[in-house]
């Protein structure tokens, strides 16, 4: 366990790294729809590369911060039943869900993706827009994508073995939504009562 352990800090480590990086496409994408806007309402020209380039940083934004956005516990989940259950049945949840749902999706997107960008790089397609941009890197940023989210669910199916059997403390223990307002109105009625 500990060499699979140690495979799964290095997965989280790449997979944050990226996930930080990445958010600076955040503030380039927004200095070139900018840039782009003032270009075409003030001097009369714009570019389709422009319009383009914007997705293609959006696209990598969404796509290259996915592995990190599951490493940080933050993926969507419906917290209405899950934040009832023990924090035990919470963790079999998670394991089910990785490897039954997230794997067998995330291995056929990376599947098909290979061929899909691996035609698109041979042919070297181009975007049919005048003045476009090549197709190819937008299309391997997808393939990227689902293979840094596949090392990821490989390394939180791990961490979530580790910590079931105890050989490590839950990196990400699940507090429910609810918590906070549960403990708001408790101090609220221990006041009251006070007064």
């Amino acid at each position: 366990m500990s060499v699979a352990l140690a495979f799964s800090r290095l997965i989280d480590y790449v997979n944050t790294w990226v996930g930080r990086t990445v958010a600076w496409l955040v503030l380039v994408a927004v200095l070139v729809s900018a840039g782009n806007a003032v270009s075409r309402k003030a001097f009369d020209a714009s570019s389709n590369a422009w319009l383009e380039l914007q997705w293609y940083l959006f696209g990598a934004v969404f796509m290259l911060a996915a592995a990190y956005t599951l490493r940080q516990n933050e993926h969507i989940r419906i917290d209405i039943i899950y934040g009832q259950f023990s924090r035990r049945k919470q963790h079999w949840i998670d394991l089910f869900g990785h490897v039954f749902f997230l794997m067998p999706f995330v291995l056929l997107m990376s599947y098909y993706l290979f061929r899909y960008v691996n035609t698109a790089f041979q042919s070297g397609e181009v975007s049919a827009n005048a003045g476009g941009l090549v197709i190819w890197p937008a299309k391997a940023l997808l393939l990227i994508g689902f293979l840094q989210l596949l090392f990821q669910g490989i390394s939180e199916i791990i961490k979530k073995i580790a910590v079931m059997r105890g050989d490590m403390p839950d990196p990400t223990p699940h507090v429910s939504s609810h918590a906070p307002l549960a403990a708001e109105e408790t101090a609220l009625s221990t006041g009251e009562r006070n007064v």
